[in-house]
């Protein structure tokens, strides 16, 4: 135990399952625990809005005041950060640093920058792979070099790997007490978490969500407490527009590393150990975490996997650019009160449910306005950074300015499968703007939550209020076309449009499609008809079978404006969907 030793917080926001700091405090005579809060860096992999940042910032304190508990204490610093590092080691006298290993392009390029440092100054490393439950580039060399991009293809690959590895053991008190962080060489002024203020940030004080490793903790035992839920879960059957999320919640944790991966995993293994009859993969809550896993992987070997451009499993889509029409999406003003409200939902908490984020995806992409699911991730803007010498310039991403559970390879992998350009396949689903959300909402009290417009509008035109008689408006306190929009599409006319627009696309590259394509039975239809037999005959109509568009449906919905009335594409019964989304818990 020799080592001075830096350890570099970036993820893995987390004292449990840490086996880099573990193994530092090891090797080392005194530890100083660091995070460097690289503002150009951050806006550089992500463009990080107000509630992220809150839940960041909320983190970092958690984390210092666990680290305080056991003597010791985390160290902020903002700048440059190899800058940072560098001083640092002056500072300090350094001769080790250590971090997790990560696989995001921004944190590979960062590592290296890191390994070239400890290089020119003759710093020994510890790095060891905590975000993932496995080594993604352990999975790919098992598949002959390449990633395997289906699902049914990844767990195959998995069969040969075995369990992931256990959780390191928490830190405690006795390890710092044997590895000290020498307090007198911090400044507690300058090295602390700054406050909103000080980053120029405004947010509401309203926390649904607060950030931290003790947070992720207490949410994780509440809900393990019931051992028939979690072992009985099924992520198809949860609720999109329930006003208390139907899912875990845990996805904003294990997106920033404040609740690790394979804590969660090993903890439902043991559950199901004890349970006869449990859900499995794709929509067990295993299932997600392996879905989230998959989207890693692959993401980390493919070119380009955030655009479609250069990227090989992406489908070229011409899509439309129609900037207007993308406004009103983002900022929730479609005229389709159950597309509008998830989008204002969004802004103001940072999460929405999985299946609400699929249908506003489809909505944006191939389902009507027929916009690239690019513009659904970027803002139009780039911005540069340079780490070790290295130049890089990203795309920053409207879903990754309001999630809380942001993740690189997630979110991508999730609008390519939205948009059918990857992944998914039955691309003549295609989700209903109203039908959807009153299956499972009927009087729509998530509508009059999100959208206090509407909410004096009765149950029976809540979901298309343009269809409500002028009298029934007058008394609810709200025309449409004045104080909320009409419908900015009929969904019947560009949904019949978008698919012929698709079959086209499909036609004539093939073979991209077939890249992403399971040659045998699809995981995800054998679960379909599994949840189908299970809720009997007539459960879903629309399950086994395409509905390509409004004149193959028997289910009505209204679409707007002077096409009210309108027959509607595929709606969820659309819970037979797969979990894909960033929201994997």
């Amino acid at each position: 135990m020799t080592h001075r030793t830096i350890h570099l917080f970036n993820k893995g926001l987390r004292l449990h399952d840490n086996p880099s700091l573990l193994a530092a405090m090891e090797s080392s005579a005194a530890v100083y625990p660091v995070y460097v809060l690289d503002r150009q860096l951050m806006a550089a992999s992500a463009h990080i809005g107000p509630l992220r940042w809150r839940f960041i910032l909320q983190s970092l304190e958690d984390l210092h005041s666990s680290l305080q508990e056991r003597g010791s204490r985390l160290h902020v610093l903002q700048g440059p950060y190899l800058d940072v590092v560098r001083h640092l080691v002056a500072r300090w006298g350094i001769t080790q640093i250590s971090f997790d290993s990560e696989v995001e392009p921004h944190c590979v390029q960062l590592e290296a920058g890191l390994r070239g440092l400890a290089g020119e100054l003759g710093l020994s490393i510890i790095s060891c792979v905590a975000h993932t439950l496995y080594d993604v580039k352990r999975i790919i060399k098992t598949n002959d070099g390449k990633p395997p991009l289906t699902y049914k293809k990844f767990l195959h690959v998995l069969s040969f790997l075995g369990e992931p590895d256990k959780p390191a053991r928490d830190i405690t008190t006795a390890d710092f007490q044997k590895c000290l962080t020498p307090r007198q060489d911090g400044d507690d002024e300058k090295d602390r978490v700054p406050t909103f203020e000080e980053l120029g940030l405004e947010v509401e004080p309203e926390v649904l969500w607060p950030g931290g490793e003790s947070h992720a903790l207490k949410r994780l035992e509440q809900h393990f407490q019931s051992q028939g839920w979690v072992a009985n879960f099924s992520k198809p059957r949860t609720i999109p527009n329930s006003l208390l999320p139907s899912t875990t919640g845990l996805s904003p944790y294990l997106s920033l590393g404040c609740l690790s991966v394979r804590t969660f995993y090993h903890r439902l293994s043991s559950i199901y150990a004890q349970s006869k009859n449990h859900s499995l993969p794709p929509v067990s809550l295993q299932g997600q975490v392996l879905w989230r896993e998959f989207f890693y992987t692959v993401a980390s070997a493919t070119p380009n996997f955030t655009k479609m451009e250069g990227n090989p499993i992406c489908l070229q889509i011409g899509w439309y650019d129609n900037q207007e029409a993308l406004q009103k999406w983002k900022r929730g003003q479609t005229g389709f009160p159950w597309i509008d409200a998830i989008m204002t939902q969004l802004r103001q908490e940072g999460w929405i449910h999985h299946l609400a984020r699929h249908a506003v995806a489809c909505f944006l992409t191939r389902g009507d306005l027929w916009i690239s699911w690019e513009e659904g991730m970027k803002v139009r803007r780039r911005v540069e950074w340079s780490v070790g010498g290295i130049f890089t310039a990203l795309c920053v991403q409207v879903f990754e300015e309001y999630l809380l559970d942001a993740d690189y390879s997630i979110n991508a992998g999730n609008w390519m499968w939205l948009s059918a350009s990857a992944f998914f396949h039955h691309y003549t689903r295609i989700f209903c703007p109203v039908r959807f959300g009153r299956r499972t909402d009927p009087e729509g009290q998530y509508l009059r939550k999100y959208l206090p417009v509407l909410k004096n509008f009765p149950s029976k035109y809540i979901y298309e209020p343009w269809n409500a008689p002028e009298e029934v408006q007058l008394q609810a306190g709200c025309v449409i076309g004045k104080d909320y929009p009409l419908p900015m599409v009929s969904h019947q006319e560009v949904s019949e449009r978008n698919l012929e627009l698709m079959k086209q696309v499909r036609s004539e590259q093939g073979n991209t499609a077939e890249l992403t394509r399971d040659v045998a039975d699809d995981p995800m239809e054998i679960g379909a008809k599994r949840h189908a037999q299970e809720e009997g005959p007539g459960a879903d109509e629309s399950a086994g079978r395409s509905c390509s568009s409004a004149a193959s449906s028997r289910k009505r919905c209204s679409s707007g404006g002077e096409h009210g009335g309108r027959a509607c594409s595929w709606t969820p019964e659309a819970v037979r969907l797969p979990e894909i989304s960033s929201e994997v818990m």
